[in-house]
């Protein structure tokens, strides 16, 4: 119990620190009264017109996943270039099937269509997968 101290002192001050800024977020904070004119959206002195809310393609969505898919591999990619003489010849092997793995994946994605924007029937691109 005694080796245990330090851990139970550090979690009380987290949560005293915690408590104490949430205590004085609401004793310092606004208080503020609902009002229609005050939630209105208002942007540059001008009137908002229609909803915020459009629908976008999912098509944006994949296209921003499949980009920190390949960014945080590329982060892999990265390690292995600093570490490129420790690796030796090995290291070279398994970057390469890495990089040809990464280039089947882009393949795949472009004849599935990923990136094309273009709205075609779902025949069309089943039969152009393989």
């Amino acid at each position: 119990m005694e080796s245990n101290w330090g851990l139970i002192i550090f979690f009380l001050g987290a949560l005293s620190i915690c408590f104490i800024m949430l205590l004085c977020g609401f004793l310092l904070g606004e208080r503020s009264r609902y009002d229609l004119k005050k939630e209105s959206p208002f942007e540059s002195g001008i009137d908002s017109v229609g909803s915020a809310r459009l629908n976008f393609s999912i098509k944006f969505y994949l296209i921003s996943v499949i980009f920190v898919i390949f960014d945080a591999e590329s982060l892999y990619l990265y390690t292995w270039a600093v570490v490129i003489r420790e690796a030796g010849w090995s290291g070279f092997i398994e970057s390469s099937i890495f990089i040809f793995i990464l280039l089947i994946t882009l393949i795949y994605l472009f004849r599935v269509g990923i990136f094309d924007w273009i709205k075609r029937p779902i025949s069309y691109r089943i039969n152009n997968v393989l």
